[in-house]
């Protein structure tokens, strides 16, 4: 399998250093989610070196505040699914960061705690479910704009 985030589309392509890329998820959970990705191609954290993790939670942070800025959301799920057993389907480690919006779902409690549920993601299965989810070209222009000014 070719590893879309070693040589991402430019159209996902957000940020990028010389240690991560931020990148516009293809399938995202809801409007904005992101995905902050080491430019190394790593599979496990205990592979990364500091200075990646380092930057890594700073592309955090700037994902988060740009989204902020964006799209003005409520609140963030941040997190990574670290191996096949924990639901990890490409292996080049990934950070999501997923936006929220007070309402965006009817039961929004337990919120990452739901991913040890033995449900089926209805978003990955129900292609209008991720075709919704995706910004519309003015968000991706705003927030491209965003990224530029970093």
């Amino acid at each position: 399998m070719k590893c879309p985030f070693c040589k991402p589309n430019e159209d996902v392509l957000l940020y990028e250093n010389s240690l991560i890329r931020i990148l516009i998820d293809s399938y995202p959970a809801n409007r904005g989610h992101l995905l902050v990705v080491p430019r190394r191609h790593v599979e496990k954290w205990e592979k990364l070196e500091e200075d990646e993790k380092i930057a890594l939670l700073e592309g955090i942070e700037i994902a988060m505040k740009k989204l902020r800025e964006a799209l003005n959301p409520d609140g963030f799920n941040i997190g990574i699914n670290l191996g096949k057993a924990a639901g990890q389907t490409v292996p080049h480690l990934h950070i999501h960061i997923i936006p929220r919006w007070e309402g965006d779902c009817a039961h929004p409690r337990g919120g990452v705690r739901k991913a040890v549920l033995d449900l089926e993601d209805e978003n990955l299965n129900l292609k209008e479910r991720w075709i919704k989810n995706r910004m519309n070209e003015n968000e991706i222009k705003i927030l491209k704009a965003l990224f530029s000014n970093i």
